[in-house]
């Protein structure tokens, strides 16, 4: 209950002073574009999750990064949708570790990934021969 109590002061602090700086028409425009922005990383999340099941299955992060990746974007997401500057501002920090982690694991775990996983399917076909196989038994019983 306290933390609550500190996070609402905090909130109307935070929002009365950018409200009075920014007007009302821009704070009214910015409530929006977060809420925007909010239900679409919300709408998009099945593509960023369905590519850290893939980096998770290859091993290129572990169930711990997974979990860490899935909740702060999805928790950010909700944040942006929440009317308010503080909810805002820490909304956009949590895509922001998100996404700086998905970079970092995009350009430096390729060493420590067994494949890359976007290309696994064509390097596996390279190597296949397709044949078909005639039987020279041409009885029928």
């Amino acid at each position: 209950m306290i933390y609550f109590l500190i996070y609402l002061f905090l909130e109307v602090l935070v929002s009365v002073n950018i409200a009075s700086a920014i007007g009302g028409l821009w704070t009214f425009f910015e409530i929006l574009f977060s809420a925007f922005l909010g239900i679409t990383i919300l709408m998009n999340f099945r593509s960023t999750f369905r590519e850290n099941v893939m980096a998770v299955s290859y091993k290129c992060i572990d169930l711990q990064e997974f979990q860490r990746l899935s909740l702060f974007s999805i928790f950010g997401a909700i944040l942006l949708i929440i009317p308010g500057f503080l909810t805002d501002i820490l909304g956009v920090l949590l895509q922001f570790s998100v996404l700086t982690t998905m970079l970092v694991n995009r350009y430096n775990v390729k060493s420590k990934c067994k494949t890359n996983y976007k290309n696994y399917n064509k390097e596996k076909d390279i190597d296949v021969i397709d044949v078909e196989i005639i039987s020279d038994n041409t009885s029928t019983k």
